[in-house]
């Protein structure tokens, strides 16, 4: 298989989507949340045809396989945070999903995912909660999160906030994600996306590792309660990513 090679100089920022979208501003005027009747119809059935978009285009492109879904159903009464390790463009959309289904999972975004015409709108149906652009925004972000987990639903989290396609390490990433599971005292799950060679083809497949629950340690202070959680889940993440035996993409620092 010929690799492709990307040389990068910041893991904490370098992006490698291909989509160049100019972002929308998510100001105080952005609608997290929705009450015009036809957009809540639109939305409902617009959730029902991508149910089996979900579950085909994992299955078929990656053969995708889950580890250790029964650790969610335990959670099926109770809101949750999940976090998993940002390496597909499209499907990184549907991963963390399906094995939560039918819990509903909403997904944490750049405002770039909501600034397409149309396409954003479809997005947000699905679940984007794109990230505010100012100080304003943030009380109506707030109370969005707040919302949805008090519904009992998963939130999703790409910690690394950038992709990188088919990367098979876990790179480096703050703790500021943190503060929503330790602020609403829920649990928090990881997952970690393993890329595996295919038998008698230059394919390769997915295995998605789940682990947890992972819960604050309210001994500490908020602030060590963040950092702790974010190392427990990076260093969970770090060592399932062991596990991946094929690198269909090499990155290379640029010195």
């Amino acid at each position: 298989m010929d690799k492709k090679t990307i040389y990068y100089k910041d893991e904490l920022n370098d992006e490698f989507s291909e989509a160049k979208i100019i972002p929308r501003k998510i100001d105080e005027n952005y609608k997290y949340v929705h009450k015009n009747f036809l957009w809540l119809i639109l939305a409902f059935l617009f959730n029902i045809i991508a149910i089996p978009v979900k579950f085909i285009y994992p299955k078929i492109k990656f053969r995708i396989k889950y580890v250790g879904k029964e650790k969610l159903k335990k959670y099926k009464n109770s809101g949750y945070f999940v976090y998993v390790n940002h390496t597909q463009p499209f499907a990184d959309t549907f991963i963390p999903s399906n094995p939560i289904f039918p819990k509903r999972n909403y997904i944490i975004v750049n405002p770039e995912n909501v600034s397409m015409p149309v396409l954003g709108n479809c997005v947000q149906m699905l679940g984007a909660i794109p990230i505010p652009s100012n100080k304003e925004a943030m009380k109506n972000f707030l109370n969005k999160i707040n919302d949805v987990i008090n519904k009992k639903c998963a939130i999703t989290i790409y910690p690394e906030a950038h992709i990188w396609p088919y990367y098979t390490k876990i790179r480096p990433f703050k703790s500021v994600s943190f503060k929503y599971p330790v602020d609403l005292k829920v649990p928090v799950f990881c997952m970690t996306n393993t890329y595996v060679k295919r038998k008698n083809t230059n394919k390769v497949n997915i295995v998605t590792y789940i682990d947890g629950p992972f819960l604050p340690d309210e001994t500490l202070s908020k602030q060590e309660q963040k950092s702790d959680l974010r190392n427990r889940v990076y260093e969970q993440m770090s060592k399932r990513s062991e596990n991946s035996n094929i690198e269909k993409i090499k990155y290379i620092l640029k010195r």
